[in-house]
């Protein structure tokens, strides 16, 4: 990697840890950069989730007060989001990227139809909510996106949003810092599998790293203070950009 790849790669990594904690899709930065410098496209894939873990390390960390009171949640969800992560992983290393790549679109389609609906839904729903923390269903679709993310994770915090925003009876701000804390543990599994068992080019993981950290710090900070209509609104345009670049 050249002094000028290792500066792109840094800057495409601030970018992405500042998406990664207001919205997600971060990966729609970072992925194509370390494509743009020569990586084959498995090994920058495993070498961008190694280095995605500053930045989501970051960004909960800035999520900290609308995460209290959210232990049970963050538990009983963080073990769905593990076992996924896991699945998802295995799948990368052992299946082609065209598995996948016909639904992810669709996926995130859905996601960001949900998230412009959840005002309504949550009014539609609060009487017929049965469980606090969304039931077996929103368990499942967790579990789902964190296969996804083990995967290949660009905009998973997209539709993970979407997911809790529906089934949960919360403000968005606290359903964005627990996105934050699933997506965390989501690249944390896959990371560790991934420095276990396949090839991570270091360099480039540490130039993310630096990137993401620095940016999932600043990310953090400015997230927190936006309305929720202005938040909802960014989720979907990145969503639709995420849809876009997948389709191309």
């Amino acid at each position: 990697m050249t002094p000028w790849e290792a500066v792109a790669v840094f800057a495409a990594g601030v970018g992405a840890g500042g998406i990664n904690a207001v919205v997600g899709s971060g990966s729609l930065i970072t992925f194509p950069t370390l494509l743009a410098i020569g990586l084959p496209p498995v090994v920058a894939n495993v070498s961008n989730n190694v280095g995605l873990i500053p930045g989501g390390v970051t960004g909960v960390l800035g999520y900290l007060p609308e995460l209290k009171g959210q232990r049970a949640r963050l538990m009983r969800f963080g073990v769905a989001s593990v076992i996924g992560s896991l699945i998802g992983g295995v799948l990368l290393l052992r299946l082609p990227e065209k598995a996948f790549q016909f639904i992810v679109p669709i996926l995130i389609g859905a996601a960001c139809v949900l998230v412009i609906v959840q005002p309504k839904l949550n009014g539609w729903l609060a009487g017929r909510r049965t469980h606090p923390h969304g039931g077996p269903w929103l368990w499942l679709g967790v579990l789902g996106s964190g296969m996804y993310g083990g995967y290949f994770g660009a905009a998973q915090g997209v539709v993970l949003i979407g997911l809790l925003g529906v089934f949960l009876d919360e403000e968005l701000q606290r359903i964005n810092a627990v996105k934050n804390f699933l997506s965390l543990l989501v690249n944390l599994t896959a990371a560790i599998l991934f420095v276990l068992i396949a090839h991570v080019d270091w360099a480039a993981a540490l130039m993310v790293a630096l990137g993401t950290g620095v940016g999932g710090f600043l990310g953090a900070r400015l997230g927190r203070k936006l309305p929720a209509p202005v938040l909802r609104g960014m989720i979907v345009c990145i969503g639709v950009v995420a849809i876009v670049k997948l389709l191309l």
